[in-house]
């Protein structure tokens, strides 16, 4: 007798008029092939015709694995999110990452920044820049007991701790979960801290609070696993368009709040313009895209923007993976489409002359005595020479705003920090305070308009110790000129430009020059309301001739300069050839 072909664990439960329909079903299944269940033409659609299949490759978010880049196919060997058990082993064996587990623990906040220092940085998320007093206490608890004895406040305005050991590294995240606080996606191919106006709910001149928006995006993100992994980093910004900017147009995805006034096209009211592709790396400020937004549809019009670019950004090629890309090979219309057909609403799309004008920022409104929209209250904006803390003086600003506030601290996208809701008859208590920590709020110096990156003794990438320098260059100026309104100096190590040197007073980018540490020196950047590119003054210098280069520069400034006119103003006023000859006759003199 025949072997039957029916499955044993379903025979004895089929009539025997079962049994023999699926026998002959199955021997014609088995005559023919089974290409007519799984079979798809190079088109992708269904055919029962085994000629005309073709082969199906393993893809990536539609891309080849085969043609992947090399971060791609870490992510897609083994997910960055589920790699706990790693950590816990790496801290009981006290080891560090090897391959492309050094990429997957960014995911959890964790750098391995080997060989400028054999041991981990620790970036956090703090959106909107927003910490309690009992959160910059147990940051500097971690940072004395296991890190560096200090935190640094980023770019993005978050922290750093430095110097973790494997050992310590499940402790650290356990402390971070414990403070409320998360370091999960601050690196890597992440959505990178949410950045939102500092004085958000603060300031009298704000359109719209936004710091509820930063922190329901950054809350969404957390708990939305598909929006980790994405091609590239991404950043996004909340402008509340008041009296402080927050360099909206350098990110990737910008809201800035706008008004619209009676007989327009919506009815009057406060609403939300979009800025794409903010990449000053790039050498591109974010533009506006058409969109007009309510504020309750920012954080979904976000979400689905970027899990647009998750879908279909460049997965082979790093270079050419960031949201720029994309928009530039499809054109901002097809991206608000795509983006369009993930949302439960439509999306109005109305040009920016029905808004009003942005109200002009105040360069020094970030730091000093200010009052707030809360009548007898004011915040005090603390300058953060190069964003550095010591745990001294990290529990020391959480002690006045315990004490002098409301137990609460911002941090800034200028490596500075403001205590907010101080009352005005304690502010002179607190700025003593402030001072016995060797701390100011004085804005008009070079050291509170220094802005630096890690540099070559944290990151491998940067060819120069940036912070060193620029600490050093700021006490040459300010010993020398007293500057009525801020230059900001911005320096970074490496083309990256994590500290956006395209956009400052005076831009320096790192370099080696004839073996020894260096830069390029750009001049008369800016962003949001003063938005522009620096232009290069110098192609490349040494650092030991740096100062004293500077210091002709600034003289020349000073000594040519209209009354109150800043040295934005007064390089902006002159053609390169100009400046560089005012320069040269400088140094001659």
């Amino acid at each position: 007798m025949a072997t039957s072909i029916v499955p044993k664990e379903m025979h004895d439960t089929l009539s025997l008029e079962q049994k023999e329909y699926l026998e002959g079903f199955l021997l014609a299944v088995a005559k023919r092939g089974n290409s007519f269940f799984t079979g798809h033409t190079a088109e992708g659609l269904i055919t029962g015709d085994p000629a005309a299949s073709a082969p199906q490759l393993e893809s990536y978010f539609g891309t080849p694995v085969e043609d992947l880049s090399k971060e791609e196919r870490i992510k897609y060997e083994e997910n960055p999110l589920d790699i706990w058990d790693k950590l816990v082993a790496h801290a009981a064996r006290n080891q560090f990452p090897e391959g492309g587990d050094v990429f997957r623990f960014k995911f959890h906040g964790l750098f391995h920044v080997a060989p400028a220092q054999d041991s981990f940085m620790l970036r956090m998320r703090v959106p909107g820049g927003r910490l309690t007093a009992r959160q910059m206490h147990g940051l500097a608890e971690m940072a004395a007991d296991w890190g560096a004895g200090e935190a640094h406040v980023t770019t993005r305005a978050n922290l750093q701790i430095r110097q973790f050991q494997p050992r310590d590294i499940v402790r650290v995240l356990m402390k971070i979960d414990s403070l409320g606080m998360s370091s999960r996606g601050s690196g890597a191919d992440n959505i990178r801290n949410i950045t939102a106006t500092p004085t958000s709910g603060l300031d009298p001149q704000e359109l719209f609070d936004v710091m509820p928006l930063a922190e329901a995006l950054n809350f969404y993100i957390l708990n939305s696993r598909d929006l980790y992994g994405l091609p590239r980093k991404f950043n996004v910004a909340f402008d509340g368009g008041g009296s402080i900017g927050v360099v909206a147009d350098t990110n990737d995805i910008a809201f800035v709040a706008t008004c619209v006034g009676e007989g327009r096209a919506v009815p009057a009211g406060i609403y939300f313009r979009v800025q794409l592709c903010g990449i000053t790396g790039h050498k591109q400020f974010a533009r506006d895209c058409g969109l007009l937004l309510t504020p309750d549809q920012t954080v979904a019009v976000a979400a689905a923007m970027i899990r647009v670019f998750n879908d279909h950004g460049d997965r082979t090629d790093r270079k050419k993976a960031r949201l720029k890309y994309l928009i530039d090979a499809w054109g901002v219309e097809k991206f608000l489409e795509e983006t369009e057909k993930r949302l439960a609403f439509p999306l109005l799309r109305i040009g920016v002359d029905e808004c009003e004008p942005r109200m002009p920022i105040d360069r020094k409104a970030h730091l000093g005595v200010h009052a707030q929209k809360q009548p007898g209250l004011t915040y005090l904006g603390v300058a953060v020479p190069v964003g550095r803390l010591s745990v001294a003086q990290m529990h020391a600003l959480a002690e006045i705003a315990e004490r002098f506030g409301s137990g609460e601290l911002r941090l800034t996208v200028w490596q500075n920090l403001l205590v907010p809701n101080i009352p005005l008859e304690k502010m002179n208590a607190a700025r003593a305070a402030l001072v016995a920590v060797g701390l100011s709020d004085e804005a008009s110096s070079f050291a509170a308009g220094a802005v630096a990156c890690t540099g070559n003794k944290g990151c491998k990438y940067a060819a120069t110790d940036t912070k060193r320098h620029a600490v050093e260059l700021a006490a040459h100026l300010d010993a020398r000129f007293k500057i009525e309104q801020p230059v900001n100096v911005h320096v970074t190590g490496c083309p990256h430009s994590c500290a956006q040197h395209y956009v400052g007073d005076i831009g320096l980018l790192g370099a080696k020059v004839n073996g020894e540490e260096g830069y390029q020196v750009l001049i008369g950047g800016g962003a949001d309301d003063r938005q522009g590119l620096g232009r290069e003054l110098i192609s490349a210098i040494r650092f030991t001739e740096l100062p004293a280069a500077m210091e002709r520069l600034m003289g020349a400034y000073v000594a040519r300069r209209q009354e109150g006119e800043s040295f934005l103003q007064y390089t902006r006023r002159h053609t390169m050839d100009e400046l560089k000859a005012q320069f040269c006759n400088e140094e001659r003199g």
